[in-house]
């Protein structure tokens, strides 16, 4: 369980990633509410990773 935890954050931003490439692989690049929803979870991806990684190592 400690090791999902730890790396939550980084499957997050792996989700957000692939999001992205499957986007622009169909060319679905107009809309900006997938666009919108990759980043946000690219970018909470890191904040819970920092996050998680600080309070389980520290």
């Amino acid at each position: 369980m400690k090791l999902l935890l730890k790396n939550l954050g980084l499957l997050m931003i792996i989700a957000g990633a692939a999001l992205l490439i499957v986007c622009g692989l169909t060319g679905n690049t107009d809309d900006n509410r997938v666009l919108g929803t990759a980043s946000v979870i690219i970018v909470m991806g890191l904040v819970v990773y920092i996050t998680l990684n600080k309070r389980i190592d520290g």
